[in-house]
């Protein structure tokens, strides 16, 4: 009996390590099932397909196909990837993980069979075609038909929609919330501006000495995105060469100006005190024209006259009445006039 232990043939052995528990209790072999079955299901693969499609996902390559911008990437490539994803990509914790390259070339021909993706050849520089063959090769180049999850561009874009027709109807805005968006925006314009002084002073200061100091020096670079245009906070550089008599004439003109606003307090206060009123007027509306915004104010209501109104309009229309009715009477009396005195003049002729 101790030599059949001892010489237990691999084939037995083989057979024990595969029926040995797991951790949590199952067998491997039960363990692959379990995962083969679970990218089986179609709506499994799906999230799977949205990690791959995620920016976390394998590197992708763009090109033409039938008229059209495709992405694409190389079969060996997404193996690799289901097998062991590139540094720092943290795997979806509601995925199991793959842990062979048999397991990751099924889920690849499951996801060509469910036309996640398609095989395609190279037409050209730049461009693709599909392919007649629709199995799955790690040499050839497959492109991604399914799209990734559009749950977020379809938020976004029923958000422009909605922000769209909220905008179009401006003129029928309640009064309060054009107010608040008056305020908001004069708001905003004061702290843009306030930006672009405070970056620009303290980039003066600092050139002044010999150096390039910028706050935010990327915020108004239209090329870079919402989030690299904050990227660095700060820059400090050494000036070039051959600025110093610049820099000289900039500082003198600099301090020349702060001299004249300390000892010409009374000007420099008049222009202190027009700003702030400036400031109240622009808060309070008033810089708008009156009519115009009294007009845009009652867009919605009927354009009907008040009482007053049409007691005005009914006592001018009785003024103008009256000053025709005295025109006609003047003329009257000026050819009456004139027709007494053709009458005595031709009197005056037969008499002589």
């Amino acid at each position: 009996q101790q030599s059949a232990r001892c010489f237990r043939p691999k084939s037995a052995k083989r057979a024990t390590m595969a029926t040995a528990a797991t951790p949590n209790g199952t067998s491997s072999k039960e363990s692959d099932l379990s995962k083969k079955s679970f990218y089986e299901n179609e709506e499994n693969l799906t999230k799977l397909c949205n990690f791959l499609r995620s920016k976390n996902g394998p590197a992708v390559r763009e090109a033409v196909m039938m008229d059209k911008r495709v992405l694409y990437l190389k079969g060996e490539k997404l193996v690799n990837f289901l097998i062991e994803p590139k540094k720092g990509t943290k795997w979806p914790s509601n995925l199991p993980r793959i842990e062979n390259r048999q397991e990751a070339i099924v889920i690849c021909k499951e996801l060509c069979k469910l036309q996640y993706i398609h095989r395609s050849e190279k037409a050209g520089k730049g461009e693709l075609e599909m392919s007649r063959i629709r199995e799955f090769d790690e040499a050839a180049y497959f492109t991604w038909i399914y799209e990734g999850d559009k749950s977020f561009s379809h938020l976004m874009s029923a958000i422009l929609i909605v922000g769209f027709l909220f905008c179009v109807c401006f003129p029928i805005w309640p009064t309060f919330l054009k107010v608040f968006v008056w305020y908001l925006a004069v708001t905003f314009l004061l702290f843009i501006l306030g930006l672009v002084f405070v970056r620009a002073m303290l980039f003066l200061f600092v050139w002044i000495a010999g150096y390039d100091f910028w706050f935010l020096p990327n915020i108004f670079d239209e090329t870079l995105g919402v989030a690299d245009s904050f990227k660095p906070i700060f820059s400090f550089e050494k000036t070039k060469e051959g600025q110093i008599f610049y820099r000289i004439g900039v500082g003198v003109a600099f301090f020349s100006f702060c001299y004249w606003a300390v000892t010409q307090p009374s000007e420099f206060d008049g222009f202190v005190v027009a700003q702030g009123d400036f400031l109240k007027d622009l808060y309070a509306g008033k810089l708008l024209p009156e009519k115009s915004q009294r007009d845009k104010e009652n867009i919605d209501r009927p354009k009907m006259l008040s009482l007053d109104e049409l007691l005005k309009k009914l006592d001018s229309g009785d003024d103008e009445l009256a000053d025709v009715e005295v025109e006609a009477s003047e003329e009257d009396k000026l050819d009456s006039m004139m027709e007494n005195l053709l009458k005595s003049s031709e009197e005056l002729t037969e008499e002589e």
